[in-house]
């Protein structure tokens, strides 16, 4: 049975980025008291960027965080979906996340999954790329612990866009091409790891996101707003700025912060 869906909106972007990092940082460190060695899933946008950012600020004391210390070298991280260009391109996922937190954690490389580069090892052949993503996926242990997700004006997570045929594919993980968000070939995990996750957080920050927000949350087909397919096995937590919160329906428990 899936997880009710729980919604907390905050008063601005900046408020949003704060609180989703110091409560991954809480989150974490649970997981870590509990004796286990979280995993977790990192998106791409501007919202989780700014996440990332604060993270590492409470890291290196630049900010007082209310969570206990995270041993960095016991979590590993992998990534919802990647753009497929060269290793140092702007737009790869990877790049963001390693420029914003990843380079000031401790963090073992070897537990940081990143997707191949159109420059890696598999060179152009995009979907040798996406499947060696996947056989790395099959040798994980159980299901994630955080997944976090951004959403996009036309409702579209990860890579899954509107429409494709992506999102009937029933393979893990999966090239795409001639996105209609550029750049326009890519890599992304398909719905079934979207739904594999223990607790899947959305963050949305801005109004262009309030319509796909509403349209995720109250059902609609998946194929024509593929935000509305994941949910987590334990929890699912929208968190969201006022602005995308905007058209969040009237009866939702919405928590405002």
């Amino acid at each position: 049975m899936d997880a009710v869906p729980e919604v907390v909106s905050f008063g601005s972007a900046d408020a949003l980025a704060i609180n989703v990092a110091d409560r991954l940082l809480a989150r974490l460190g649970t997981l870590q008291r509990e004796g286990r060695t979280p995993s977790i899933v990192l998106t791409g946008g501007s919202i989780a960027v700014a996440i990332y950012r604060e993270v590492a600020r409470a890291h290196r004391g630049l900010r007082r965080s209310p969570t206990a210390p995270v041993d960095w070298s016991r979590v590993d991280f992998w990534f919802g979906d990647e753009r497929f260009v060269p290793s140092d391109h702007p737009d790869r996922n990877a790049g963001q996340a390693a420029r914003a937190m990843l380079d000031f954690l401790p963090v073992d490389p070897d537990r940081v999954h990143i997707m191949a580069p159109s420059d890696g090892e598999y060179g152009e052949d995009v979907d040798a790329a996406a499947a060696a993503y996947a056989e790395e996926l099959h040798g994980a242990i159980g299901p994630f612990d955080v997944l976090m997700l951004g959403i996009g004006p036309d409702g579209h997570c990860a890579s899954l866009f509107p429409g494709r045929h992506e999102m009937y594919d029933d393979r893990p993980v999966v090239a795409v091409r001639n996105s209609p968000k550029p750049p326009p070939t890519r890599i992304t995990l398909t719905m079934g790891p979207l739904r594999g996750a223990r607790e899947l957080w959305w963050v949305a920050a801005g109004n262009d996101k309030a319509q796909a927000v509403r349209d995720a949350m109250t059902g609609a087909d998946p194929v024509d707003v593929p935000a509305a397919g994941p949910k987590g096995l334990e929890r699912t937590l929208w968190m969201l700025d006022e602005a995308a919160a905007s058209l969040v329906p009237p009866d939702t428990d919405l928590l405002r912060r």
